[in-house]
């Protein structure tokens, strides 16, 4: 029961990231824009938050106050991530580049600027920078009182307020693209920009806002990652430490057909898949075949769409073409 109990906890903590990551992308692909960029968005989040937080707690004396780490970490990753989203979308929107390769470049990018600036910090703190403990369980401490009640306190409440905010995330944002008319608007740009154009809807307004949003939101994804004290390195920087999980989060918008609220259940399966190994391998299986289940779960799910042809499991008409208003 114990390693049950282990293996469903450390499944969330994976899926938190990874939920981060999708809803983000899947924000992003409603606008009509397939934007690989997320592990590099997810990098530029982690890194920026890590130094807010790190050298507000240089400024405050060693003595941080805890909620305002927390409110310096998310602004710090959403902004970062932002940024790193609007080149894509200036680079994508307005001049019209091509957005696979403009996105496979936002990922090199952002990739080289989190472990650059991961490397500097560290080497400006004598080898590696590192936020103290208050900072530490701000960022991971469950809900107090609750998260001691047996078994279900583990498995309900024991976990960082980032598991919830990306749950909650997930029902924002499936409230709001399927019961607001902003949301609905954004789903016409996504859908057909030059009949949402001539609906009097500003299509580029929409784009840019949905892709910049979409990777502020992944950048909360990295800043997780980075302050997770699960693996026993939460608050420092480790190089390449998102590891893959942005091109995961690509994937599960895939596997979770652009639905929020699947994303949150998809996000789960491939949390659990990725953390299997580590409590219920197989003798007969090589370990490194476990790291390829997410990806034929995807593709297994992937290949269901293609067969059923269910308009509401497809991804938007119009994602990943440039809009030519001229030629509307």
């Amino acid at each position: 029961m114990d390693t049950f109990l282990s293996f469903i906890v450390a499944a969330v903590l994976a899926a938190t990231p990874l939920l981060f990551g999708t809803l983000g992308e899947i924000l992003t692909e409603k606008s009509g824009h397939l934007n690989l960029g997320v592990e590099g968005m997810m990098f530029m989040g982690g890194v920026a938050g890590l130094a807010g937080t790190y050298y507000y707690e240089q400024a405050s004396g060693g003595e941080p106050n805890a909620l305002v780490s927390v409110i310096i970490g998310i602004v710090c990753a959403f902004l970062c991530a932002m940024f790193g989203a609007l080149i894509y979308s200036f680079l994508t929107i307005t001049l019209r580049a091509n957005q696979n390769v403009t996105g496979l470049a936002l990922t090199t990018f952002g990739t080289g600027f989190g472990n650059f600036f991961g490397e500097i910090m560290g080497t400006a703190a004598g080898g590696y920078v590192s936020v103290g403990t208050v900072i530490k369980a701000a960022f991971n401490d469950g809900i107090p009182v609750l998260k001691d009640i047996p078994i279900i306190g583990k498995l309900l409440f024991g976990y960082s307020f980032f598991v919830y905010l990306a749950v909650a995330f997930a029902i924002i944002l499936a409230y709001f693209l399927a019961k607001t008319r902003t949301g609905l608007n954004l789903r016409a740009v996504g859908e057909s920009p030059a009949t949402a154009d001539a609906a009097g809807i500003n299509v580029t307004l929409y784009k840019y806002l949905a892709t910049c949003i979409g990777g502020g939101i992944c950048g909360l994804g990295g800043l997780y990652i980075v302050m997770n004290t699960a693996n026993g390195t939460g608050g420092v920087w480790v190089h390449n430490s998102i590891s893959g999980y942005g091109w995961l989060a690509v994937a599960i918008v895939i596997f979770a057909t652009w639905s929020p609220i699947k994303a949150v259940i998809c996000s789960l399966v491939i949390g659990s898949l990725s953390v299997l190994p580590y409590y219920y391998q197989i003798p007969f299986i090589h370990s490194a075949i476990y790291e390829i289940f997410p990806y034929l779960a995807t593709v297994a799910v992937l290949i269901m769409i293609i067969f059923r042809k269910k308009k509401s499991n497809l991804p938007p008409a119009s994602l990943g073409l440039a809009y030519f208003r001229e030629e509307r």
